[in-house]
């Protein structure tokens, strides 16, 4: 099975977002059934070879075609929250969408606050809409109504939305072709969607 493939179903089928990412690790590191978390994924199809950790302490059989996961599975999912509490110098979702929402006119931003929708497959891990709320709540003016909306088919919705886009009868009015970036450049860009 192609590595891609793999991870991939691993992924939507075992992790989820934590809800309490401190609480999560204690029962992660607990033995035997006490935690929680602990399964393990077999691959169909697989590789003959042993592979050793880094520090040589844990040995990988790949002939079982079989692997072990504990706190992988809310971790994975936790660099899209806090990706600096894993060593990433970015902002997490909550703190760009306050920041996309701040940098558009006042007017518009409790409009924006009420009309957040979640798209993609990653938004089906189980908690992600509740744990996007507890994030963004603390940074959207109490003031501002706060919705978060899951679409019914999220791993369609971006191209559902660009399809609409693209069969709208504006969309050649909202277009910069090819001949004129060529020729005026960004400039023509910034004309077009920001004048």
């Amino acid at each position: 099975m192609d590595e891609k493939f793999l991870i991939d179903d691993v992924k939507e089928k075992l992790c989820f977002v934590s809800l309490d990412v401190a609480r999560d690790l204690q029962i992660a590191r607990k033995p035997g059934n006490d935690n929680l978390f602990r399964c393990t994924s077999k691959a169909a199809g697989g590789q003959t070879d042993k592979l050793r950790s880094n520090d040589g302490s844990r040995r990988i059989d790949l002939t079982k075609n079989e692997f072990g996961l504990t706190n992988e599975r809310f971790l994975v999912p936790e660099m899209m929250f806090r990706p600096a509490d894993l060593g990433l110098n970015q902002a997490g979702l909550a703190e760009c969408i306050v920041r996309a929402i701040s940098s558009c006119h006042s007017h518009l931003q409790p409009l924006l606050y009420e009309s957040i929708i979640l798209t993609g497959g990653t938004t089906l891990f189980p908690h992600f809409a509740q744990r996007l709320e507890m994030d963004l709540r603390p940074l959207v003016p109490y003031k501002y109504r706060l919705k978060i909306t899951t679409q019914e088919d999220p791993i369609l919705g971006v191209w559902r939305g660009g399809s609409l886009l693209a069969s709208s009868p504006d969309f050649d009015a909202m277009c910069v072709t090819k001949a004129e970036y060529e020729e005026l450049g960004s400039a023509r860009c910034r004309k077009r969607f920001f004048h």
